[in-house]
């Protein structure tokens, strides 16, 4: 795989809440799904940063919707995964299965 094509954590992690988010993955809340399954104290400038990275790579588009009344006549744009950020996904999952193959956790001397 050529330089530069590798996933990073955070860009992982934001991949991850989209698809878990399907319709609703909108920046605060990919922000809170990171936070509340990763106990990480996550910026929304980061998130916002990280979506725009994403996009640029053309791993993930995004959508705006209609505006809505509960948002004062807003619209919200909402993220979806590209069928290159879907390939991303899947070739870091084999990456780090690939890594994690044939070792044995929790690992030896460690506190979890």
């Amino acid at each position: 795989m050529p330089k530069g094509e590798s996933l990073g954590e955070f860009e992982h992690l934001v991949l991850l809440a989209i698809l878990r988010l399907r319709a609703d993955a909108y920046g605060m809340r990919v922000r809170r799904e990171i936070a509340e399954r990763t106990s990480r104290d996550v910026s929304i400038g980061a998130v916002y940063a990280t979506l725009d990275r994403l996009e640029a790579k053309g791993l993930l588009r995004a959508v705006m919707s209609d505006p809505t009344p509960e948002r004062g006549g807003r619209a919200r744009k909402s993220f979806h995964l590209t069928a290159a950020g879907v390939a991303a996904v899947n070739r870091s999952r084999q990456e780090l299965n690939s890594m994690l193959d044939g070792l044995v956790f929790p690992l030896p001397g460690s506190s979890r």
